[in-house]
């Protein structure tokens, strides 16, 4: 693992000094996929933010197994919030349509450099690389989007749409404890992606509903990031400059590793001192300063602080995960540090029923939440729901072996 562990870091750091520091121009919108139709949030600030009534985006279905059907739908969502949106017919998928011929069409080439916004649908995100940046290398018409992007405009993307705005970003790699495991390979679970929201940031999307801190953390320590942003589904981060804001139905995890280190005598991935923040919609976080701002909602709602002298846990019970991987888990069970009455959580990553392949099927990974300096939260239900702030709660995953079976039946007494 440690062999595998250098290669990527080897890559990333390639990667990153082809790509340099430069600010970004553009704002990046950053969906964490399955957003709703109805969800006038996300959809009009991507109009607005492309310049607002009459803005011209250009639509990439690259991604999708069915791109006449997903382009035809996000085009009318743009348009019925006043955009100007147009398929573009760039997808490996797309019937009666050759790829090579749309794809070096200079008449498309330059519809999309003369637009105010680029989007990119969900699907699979290896053939948006595959087919914009073969080998690494840009076409044309990556470059025609990125100029886009460079002249203050946006590229907004949900699920692999998403998952493409790091310059390193997961291929296929549907399954966290296989990351968790060190089982990743170049061009095959991970890969390079089109780097829109600057080199100091990795970005996942389906976040919370699917457990993808489980693949975030490895993938972050591998290749060498410290800030890490998770967007959950229905859910948008707008990147512009070093500002995120959370809008949307739900919010995102923020992960910070500038303080976390690993043992390098553990024969698994192992971590110790990472930051995780939750941003709800309405959030704003400042990537330079690390100032949170929550929602003005939530600021007229007392400060949780488990520090203050006067701090009263609202839940009487601790909960141990047995899925820290599970839909919503991770917030979960940062909610319940910030009110309940323990100073730790924990939690469990493990495969009880291991697949066929499953190399070290006796491995697990327990997950330790604990308060720190700065652990303190907010919590307002103004719209309709609990809606979370939760800054700076500790965490460290911790390799474990687990019994092999789990559990056996109690027999009979006499």
């Amino acid at each position: 693992m440690t062999s595998a562990y250098t290669s990527l870091r080897r890559l990333a750091a390639l990667t990153l000094l082809a790509v340099g520091s430069l600010a970004q121009a553009g704002t990046a919108i950053v969906i964490g996929g399955a957003l709703k139709s109805d969800n006038d949030a996300v959809w009009q600030r991507i109009v607005d933010e492309s310049g607002g009534a009459g803005a011209r985006i250009a639509v990439f279905a690259t991604a999708a197994g069915n791109p006449e059907r997903s382009a035809g739908l996000i085009v009318a969502a743009l348009n019925r919030h006043g955009a100007k949106a147009e398929a573009i017919p760039v997808a490996p998928r797309l019937k009666d349509v050759d790829l090579q011929s749309s794809l070096n069409d200079p008449a498309l080439i330059a519809k999309v450099a003369s637009s105010r916004g680029v989007f990119f649908s969900g699907g699979a995100q290896e053939y948006i690389v595959d087919t914009l940046q073969p080998g690494g290398e840009p076409t044309a018409m990556l470059k025609a989007i990125r100029q886009v992007f460079d002249g203050g405009g946006v590229v907004a993307g949900t699920s692999a749409g998403a998952a493409i705005m790091s310059h390193m970003m997961f291929r296929d790699a549907p399954d966290n404890m296989q990351i968790l495991k060190g089982q990743w390979r170049d061009k095959r679970e991970y890969d390079r992606g089109l780097g829109l929201v600057g080199p100091e940031l990795f970005v996942d999307q389906h976040f919370l509903k699917r457990g993808r801190i489980g693949r975030m953390l490895p993938a972050m320590r591998a290749f060498g990031y410290t800030l890490g942003l998770g967007v959950e589904e229905d859910s948008a981060a707008i990147v512009k400059g070093s500002e995120v804001e959370i809008v949307g139905a739900r919010g995102a995890l923020l992960v910070d590793l500038s303080e976390a280190s690993s043992d390098a005598k553990l024969p698994a991935f192992n971590l110790r001192g990472a930051l995780l923040s939750y941003l709800d919609r309405g959030d704003r976080h400042d990537l330079k300063t690390g100032i949170t701002t929550p929602a003005a909602h939530k600021l007229r709602e007392p400060r949780i602080d488990p520090a203050a002298s006067d701090y009263k846990p609202v839940r009487r019970f601790d909960n141990y995960f047995l899925d820290i991987l599970g839909d919503g888990s991770i917030v979960t069970a940062m909610a319940q540090l910030l009110e309940g009455p323990t100073t730790e959580v924990r939690g469990l990553a493990y495969r009880a029923k291991p697949r066929p392949g499953d190399l070290s099927p006796e491995l697990g990974f327990e997950f330790r939440l604990y308060r720190g300096p700065g652990t303190v939260g907010w919590l307002s239900g103004a719209l309709g729901s609990d809606d979370y702030t939760v800054l700076k709660t500790r965490l460290d995953v911790i390799p474990v072996r687990m019994a092999s079976p789990l559990f056996t039946p109690l027999a009979p007494t006499p």
